[in-house]
């Protein structure tokens, strides 16, 4: 009987232990589906609902098993937010990008750098100069980007259970007040926490939960770095995708902060839609299985370069 309760006992910590490295479509849609609720407002920068967003990734990366980087999560800053023309200057706003780290087990290569990230941040009750919308309303960003949030928070949660796999280190970052100009990602280029030649490819996830039916996921930069063409083509196949790869097109997003500063850089995404920047970016237009795919699809990249001596260097692309 002891024997039998023993073998019961390891095999629900097994199953534990392989749920917690499963992407899991329940666990994204419950992401999205917090980040786009009515009480998060649209999760314009500063103040209360900002705080909550930003606990909400730290307690994430907290269950995940994720430490920070230094003491805090936490990397304060100071947005100034943007108006219309000929609007009255809003006031600056405090924000803040979340940090994780996931250390890499190589002697040499723990001190080299992916970064993984997405924006949380999103347009609030629109009228900004970034809304396509006239409507006042909350603009709940499911796709733009609760969607890129909760693709970082599961591919983390992912990369802490394999982390024993990994040589190089991993820096999850939760970028705040994207939309205010790539404010997020150009104060951590600007103050970063580690040295930025040690940072070697900067992954950026922006609007990745409306994969359509042809299995196309988009990417630019995929030529800032060795083979990165190549290995973005080949890695989609096995999964049912068809990756749409170009080497330049760095494209308007956080890793163009990264791309200035010569890293190699991947701007992921599943395409535009009538829904951008507008209230009608819901929850329930996101394609949950294919936002899966992607996920794996991403882990599966970090993790060729993560767990192997891959050969990385910046190669600059035309625009």
């Amino acid at each position: 009987m002891k024997i039998c309760v023993s073998c019961f006992l390891l095999c629900g910590l097994l199953n534990i232990c392989q749920a917690q490295e499963d992407i899991t479509t329940n666990e994204l849609k419950g992401h999205i589906t917090y980040l786009t609720s009515d009480k998060n407002s649209g999760r314009y920068p500063g103040g209360k609902i900002n705080n909550r967003i930003v606990r909400y990734i730290k307690k994430d990366f907290k269950k995940s098993g994720i430490p920070p980087f230094l003491k805090s999560y936490k990397q304060p800053f100071v947005a100034q937010l943007r108006v219309k023309k000929g609007e009255t200057p809003k006031s600056a706003v405090e924000t803040w990008n979340v940090i994780g780290f996931i250390e890499g087990n190589d002697p040499l290569l723990k001190n080299e750098y992916i970064v993984l990230g997405a924006h949380y941040d999103h347009l609030g009750m629109g009228g900004g100069p970034s809304s396509k919308s006239d409507k006042i309303g909350i603009h709940h960003g499911a796709d733009d980007n609760a969607s890129g949030t909760s693709a970082l928070l599961e591919i983390g949660e992912m990369l802490m259970a394999r982390k024993t796999e990994l040589k190089r280190s991993v820096l999850l970052v939760a970028f705040g007040a994207e939309e205010q100009g790539l404010l997020g990602s150009k104060y951590f280029v600007d103050n970063p926490v580690v040295p930025l030649s040690q940072i070697k490819l900067m992954i950026n996830m922006d609007m990745v939960g409306r994969l359509n039916d042809a299995k196309q996921v988009y990417m630019g930069g995929a030529g800032t770095f060795p083979g990165g063409v190549e290995l973005m083509k080949e890695l989609g196949p096995p999964l049912g995708l068809s990756p749409v790869v170009h080497a330049g097109s760095v494209g308007g997003s956080d890793h163009v902060s990264f791309y200035k500063k010569n890293i190699s850089v991947l701007g992921i995404h599943t395409g535009g839609h009538p829904q951008y920047h507008t209230p009608e970016d819901t929850v329930e237009l996101i394609n949950f299985e294919g936002q899966k795919q992607v996920c794996q699809y991403i882990f599966n990249a970090i993790m060729k370069v993560a767990s192997s001596t891959y050969d990385m260097k910046f190669i600059p692309q035309g625009e």
